[in-house]
């Protein structure tokens, strides 16, 4: 009987070791991202592209480890890197937010910021008029990604208005074109691509100016990703390849590495 137990628990102890070694972040660099052009979408042959698909993989190529995208949902991305279902948050990741009044920072390790970003309002051109002002979002209904910092930005500014919360970015363009919200809070890197194109011919942003904002990645509390995720950062951009990525994506004027940023 001893002999026994002794054995089980010997099994039990490879099993565990096994499970943790097969957590452990010096494997696979798992990224939760969206649909969110020009920082990870799908080309024609369905892969993953994008500055940030391409700056993850030359970050992994840095640090040895294979990098893989799992797509999330927005709102859940705080449960997905909980749980270790990815292990860091690369998808245009606005790090100087909050949400529910609780700043990102404090709930995510992050990386070094490295593009600047802004949030912005999405309208009908017809309606151009009626958007001048922040205090012309005052009573309206709009829409945002689940968990981004637009949502946050929504609920400060709509009042007794009304919020239909998106799985991803892209789908807000849809609530502003159906005329099932008024505007739509998106980030501008994303709008830019595509109101007033295609689909979307009759949307445009907005002229209310808001905050600058910038992009990080985000990894568990303590990770020892985050540090190694910085030195590969740091030297792709000494190296100019950062750069050139964003030059490829027309990103060039957004980029800007802040060793300093700490959320």
């Amino acid at each position: 009987m001893r002999k026994l137990i002794c054995f089980l628990i010997v099994i039990s102890l490879a099993i565990s070791s096994v499970y943790a070694f097969g957590n452990k972040e010096s494997g696979k660099l798992v990224c939760g991202v969206t649909e969110f052009e020009p920082m990870n979408f799908r080309d024609s042959r369905g892969a993953w592209t994008g500055f940030d698909t391409e700056l993850a993989q030359l970050v992994g190529q840095k640090i040895g480890m294979k990098v893989e995208f799992q797509e999330i949902e927005w709102a859940n991305k705080y449960q997905e890197l909980e749980a270790g279902t990815i292990n860091a948050i690369w998808n245009g990741f606005t790090a100087n937010a909050s949400e529910n009044g609780i700043a990102r920072g404090s709930m995510v390790d992050f990386s070094y910021s490295y593009l600047r970003n802004q949030q912005c309002i999405v309208i009908k051109s017809a309606r151009a008029n009626e958007f001048r002002t922040i205090t012309n979002l005052n009573g309206k209904n709009a829409s945002a990604e689940s968990g981004s910092a637009g949502e946050s930005f929504a609920k400060e500014v709509i009042g007794n208005g009304r919020i239909i919360g998106a799985p991803a970015q892209i789908n807000t363009f849809l609530e502003v074109k159906s005329g099932a919200v008024d505007f739509a809070v998106i980030d501008i890197l994303l709008a830019q691509r595509l109101a007033g194109t295609g689909d979307y011919s009759d949307l445009m942003i907005a002229g209310i100016n808001l905050d600058f904002e910038v992009y990080a990645v985000g990894f568990k509390k303590g990770s020892e990703l985050t540090a190694k995720v910085n030195k590969a950062l740091k030297e792709l951009y000494d190296e100019g390849k950062m750069l050139a990525l964003a030059k490829k994506y027309h990103l060039e004027e957004s980029l800007v590495l802040d060793t300093n940023f700490r959320g």
